[in-house]
């Protein structure tokens, strides 16, 4: 019997055990946790989580690679940061109503773009990125420039939400949400004709689909997931810079998705936990942070080229019981 490479297929099983597990780790981390310290990292890997959800869904599972994915994470920033700082909107409307503004720019964006294959793609999106985050730096007027504006609070149904523990559920409970709706979407019509696309777009297209309609669609959906994190992250901060929309972050999202394993939506997860947390522990060795850094990095890619999860997961399953064949 064949076996099917971890990440790709997703059994309905799977699709309940997994957010099963991920939902028992994050109630239980917090047994774990001995000051706020610990939550606020948590926090920031929930966000950078998000984010890397919805991009391996365009990267993994669709092969179509994004350099300037920090520019929508950027907009939902800074989108709900203006409507309620300047216009005094409720932090929750203000930031149901940049999600789908969001959506809509990545469509017009992405009609053009993704006609694009290959080096010439990666080169348009980091066009992308890099345009949203010099308007960003420069339209002080509306964002505060290179030095940054205020967020209120968010505010949910009349409870403020504060402190990094009251945070830390509600990021947990979206990451759940996004892990559910990604698992979801894989194992629909749509997510099949992703994978046929990342697998052979000419064959995918011989076989009916519409290869630009999909990409367009998983474009717009990994733009909502980052838009989404961004919103909460910088009512999280209550207050945000232009750094957070540079090329820099744009690459170290993809060095996540790719770290923790492309085509494997707990491979995202856990590709944004382990760089999030790391350079958090690493410095403990002060100059050579960087030094330790770049060495995990080269050896994961070396000795488990194809992300953390899937060679784990290919270990774990070979040294398993051995299976009589048919």
């Amino acid at each position: 019997m064949s076996r099917t490479a971890p990440g790709f297929a997703q059994p309905a099983a799977h699709r309940i055990r997994g957010p099963a597990a991920l939902a028992l780790c994050i109630a239980l981390l917090p047994l774990a946790f001995a000051n706020n310290y610990y939550y606020e990292v948590a926090v920031l890997v929930g966000l950078n989580a998000i984010t890397c959800v919805g991009l391996n869904l365009l990267v993994g599972y669709a092969g179509q690679i994004s350099l300037g994915h920090a520019g929508f994470f950027g907009l939902g920033a800074y989108g709900s940061a203006i409507l309620t700082a300047r216009y005094g909107w409720p932090p929750l409307g203000a930031l149901v109503a940049v999600t789908p503004g969001v959506a809509a720019l990545a469509y017009l964006i992405g009609r053009p773009i993704l006609r694009l294959k290959g080096h010439y793609l990666a080169m348009a999106t980091l066009g992308m990125g890099v345009i949203i985050s010099i308007v960003i730096a420069t339209e002080d007027r509306w964002t505060g420039g290179p030095d940054g504006m205020s967020v209120p609070p968010l505010s949910v149904f009349g409870f403020t939400l504060q402190g990094e523990r009251a945070w830390y559920w509600v990021v947990g409970g979206c990451l759940l949400l996004a892990v559910w709706l990604a698992l979801n979407l894989i194992e629909s019509p749509v997510g099949r004709a992703l994978r046929a696309l990342h697998g052979s777009e000419v064959g995918a297209e011989v076989a009916g689909i519409d290869s630009a309609r999909a990409k367009l669609m998983v474009f717009v959906v990994s733009a909502v997931y980052a838009s989404a994190a961004g919103s909460l992250a910088a009512h999280y901060s209550g207050f945000i810079t232009p750094s957070k929309v540079t090329f820099f972050h744009s690459i170290e999202l993809v060095t996540m998705v790719v770290f923790g394993g492309m085509a494997s939506v707990f491979g995202a997860v856990a590709g944004a936990a382990v760089l999030t947390m790391l350079p958090q522990f690493l410095t403990l060795f002060k100059e050579y942070e960087t030094v330790v850094f770049g060495a995990v990095m080269m050896g994961t890619m070396i000795f488990m080229p194809r992300g953390l999860v899937p060679s784990l997961a290919t270990l774990f399953a070979d040294r398993g019981p051995s299976k009589v064949p048919p």
